[in-house]
């Protein structure tokens, strides 16, 4: 039930503004997954392409994409909203999270860049080769974390901010 209340809280605020932020994340790294896994060119038509072997992985990008863009915004929102000192840190953790989500070997970019490292990179290609779909899951699971951990901060700053008449209900 909280987990409604954050999103009715969050959205309900300014629905433009946060659905828009999460629109233009989600927009930004769906276009940028799928161009690193190959499924998306530009040059010379717009032209997409989904082989058989790549529906997961393109089911899983897509899903990272929609999480991260959900997390991005209730971030921005609780990093807007705070009154606390402790909430306006430099860096909250869940934007360390999504970031660590979004990592390199999650996609062709990973083995693009780790094989130029000789040896050592043709070993890392070929975990990463061999895990793709598990790092992917590996990512999903961070993400929702970071959801979590977002909407339990929202939650407590609420309460701080003296809402607890508008959040009763979650006890």
């Amino acid at each position: 039930m909280s987990g409604f209340f954050v999103f009715r809280l969050v959205y309900g605020s300014n629905p433009i503004l946060y659905i828009g932020i999460t629109v233009l994340v989600f927009t930004v790294f769906w276009v940028v997954f799928n161009v690193f896994d190959e499924l998306l060119f530009f040059s010379p038509i717009l032209y997409f392409y989904l082989p058989n072997d790549a529906i997961v992985g393109f089911i899983l990008s897509t899903i990272s994409a929609t999480l991260l863009g959900v997390t991005v915004s209730m971030n921005i929102y609780l990093l807007r909203n705070s009154i606390n000192s402790e909430y306006k840190s430099l860096l909250s953790s869940s934007f360390l999270t999504t970031l660590f989500s979004t990592c390199a070997s999650c996609s062709s970019i990973g083995f693009v860049i780790i094989s130029t490292f000789g040896s050592a990179g043709i070993i890392a290609t070929t975990f990463l080769t061999n895990y793709q779909i598990p790092l992917r899951f590996f990512a999903i699971g961070i993400l929702i974390f970071a959801l979590y951990s977002v909407s339990r901060r929202t939650i407590s700053n609420c309460s701080l901010n003296g809402h607890e008449s508008d959040n009763s209900f979650l006890k």
